[in-house]
């Protein structure tokens, strides 16, 4: 019996009527001829929604595409794990022919819930699957469960900051003490920083209640803050932004999305390639080219760099036109 993943705190369990399966519809040939997919989202934010368009993307270009030979039934748990539980129920008990997940949570709850099942399990967005008990440490899955990394770039990002704050010294960085991807990345940046000369103070929150008081208490400390792809935080990133600019304290993104909303910048990945990447491995697996679990995990390996003229100049900071001249992209308004 394979183990089941632990997801940070118990999963609700719904109690699911019996069903008739609604997996997608087989040819003479024995070939499937149509696909039934669920897509469980963690929490309703931008960078997630990029990985969902991505996802499609990549299955389309493979020939899979929604509303010709593909059903697509998507559920957002709004980050809630016990909605979760109850959504990767819900698609099991629905036989649904492959579940691709959007974020760490979904991704774990999704295979807890499948792993007595045929049903394989495509995640996307979970920064840690070692961490997150989805693949062991040679990057090989635990079961019927594969997918793609957003792990974050921190030396390139901690150099970053470096680089446009020369004379910072404390970096504040917020994060949902039950996410297994958050804790991983807080190590990380512990290990690092002393390399370029700086303290991380860490705020650990369980709830988006927890954010206003938690961006308060950091802003006393610290002189920027820098987000993970925390889901609970990035919800709340109106937030921590409003609460910074009123003290001049420059906040970094991971990913464009956040350099989008008033983050400085950020050395961080396309959610949208990400998605794609992702689709292109279901793919594989609903064409019965490779099994789940003869995949490795697969990262983006380079990094952009995006940074956001309109909030450095609000906030009086140069950042260096080098910099700049190689940005994959910079914005000059702040998204809404």
């Amino acid at each position: 019996m394979k183990n089941r993943v632990t997801a940070g705190i118990a999963v609700t369990v719904l109690a699911a009527a019996m069903l008739t399966g609604c997996g997608g519809k087989t040819g003479e040939s024995g070939k499937k001829e149509t696909y039934t997919i669920g897509i469980s989202q963690f929490a309703e934010h931008k960078s997630l929604d990029n990985c969902r368009e991505g996802f499609l993307m990549g299955l389309e270009e493979e020939g899979i595409k929604e509303g010709d030979n593909l059903k697509v039934e998507y559920k957002n748990s709004a980050a809630d794990m016990g909605t979760a539980g109850q959504i990767a129920d819900s698609f099991v008990s629905d036989k649904v022919d492959l579940i691709c997940t959007i974020a760490t949570p979904s991704a774990q709850t999704a295979y807890n819930a499948s792993m007595d099942s045929d049903i394989p399990v495509v995640y996307t967005a979970v920064t840690d699957p070692i961490a997150a008990e989805l693949a062991d440490k040679d990057k090989q899955p635990v079961g019927e469960v594969t997918g793609t990394s957003d792990k974050l770039p921190i030396e390139e990002q901690l150099e970053m900051i470096r680089k446009i704050l020369p004379d910072a010294k404390k970096i504040g960085i917020m994060y949902t003490t039950s996410e297994a991807n958050s804790v991983s990345a807080i190590a990380e940046y512990k290990e690092l920083a002393g390399k370029f000369g700086f303290e991380i103070i860490e705020k650990g929150v369980t709830a988006a209640a927890d954010v206003p008081l938690a961006t308060d208490d950091l802003l006393d400390q610290v002189d920027c803050i820098t987000n993970l792809t925390d889901n609970t935080v990035v919800s709340s990133l109106a937030t921590v932004l409003e609460k910074a600019n009123e003290k001049k304290i420059p906040v970094f993104g991971s990913e464009v999305e956040q350099v989008k909303l008033g983050c400085l910048a950020a050395e961080g990945i396309d959610y949208i390639s990400l998605g794609k990447q992702t689709g292109k491995m279901a793919a594989r697996i609903l064409k019965g080219e490779k099994q789940a679990s003869q995949m490795k995990f697969e990262t983006i390996t380079k990094p952009g760099f995006y940074a956001n003229t309109k909030v450095a100049e609000t906030l009086g900071i140069e950042i260096p036109q080098d910099m700049l001249s190689e940005a994959v992209e910079s914005f000059d308004t702040i998204e809404k």
